[in-house]
């Protein structure tokens, strides 16, 4: 897939994608089967087409809320400054929460958003990644459910962007860039 100064090579395909998210959504209803309710945060905007499939393969009833954190705003490359744009609407303390981010990369924004959310008291606190890059890793952190590892390449689809553009995609593509300007 071409566009203007760069090109989408395809990484992970959308068939590889919803094997993976079915076996994670297994998974998580095993390790939260003792549960009344999980509450589901999913971490804004890259994760939402991530959490809207896992939610559909995960067996235990839960509930859906959404927080908004930021490091990248337009570039490629984590600023490793991390913004919350828009926190939770429910309360999690006392219940059973898993954090559903769409990749984990520095691992500054995982590290500070569960950190945040731990404070709140929760029961229990988990946290899924559709995907890991730990080559890239500054902060000592680790998502308990991963769905695929990549390299160190700049990915987009699959609800993933590069400046707002892409997360459409069926599948997870590396971004090629042809124009040296970029």
């Amino acid at each position: 897939m071409s566009q203007d100064g760069y090109v989408i090579d395809q990484m992970i395909s959308a068939k590889a994608i919803a094997a993976r998210v079915e076996a994670l959504g297994a998974e998580i209803t095993e390790a939260f089967r003792d549960t009344d309710r999980l509450v589901v945060v999913g971490l804004l905007r890259g994760s939402f087409v991530f959490i809207a499939d896992l939610i559909r393969e995960i067996g235990v009833p839960c509930e859906v809320d959404f927080l908004e954190a930021s490091s990248y705003g337009n570039e490629t490359t984590s600023t490793r400054e991390v913004r919350v744009l828009k926190d939770l609407r429910g309360t999690i303390g006392g219940r059973d929460v898993l954090v559903v981010e769409d990749i984990v990369d520095t691992g500054h924004t995982i590290s500070k958003v569960m950190e945040m959310l731990r404070a709140r008291a929760p029961r229990r606190i988990e946290c899924c990644a559709m995907l890991d890059k730990p080559s890239r890793r500054e902060v000592d952190v680790k998502a308990r459910w991963t769905g695929f590892e990549i390299p160190d390449e700049f990915v987009v689809g699959y609800g993933l962007d590069y400046a707002q553009n892409h997360r459409n995609l069926p599948f997870i593509g590396t971004v090629r860039f042809t124009d040296p300007q970029k």
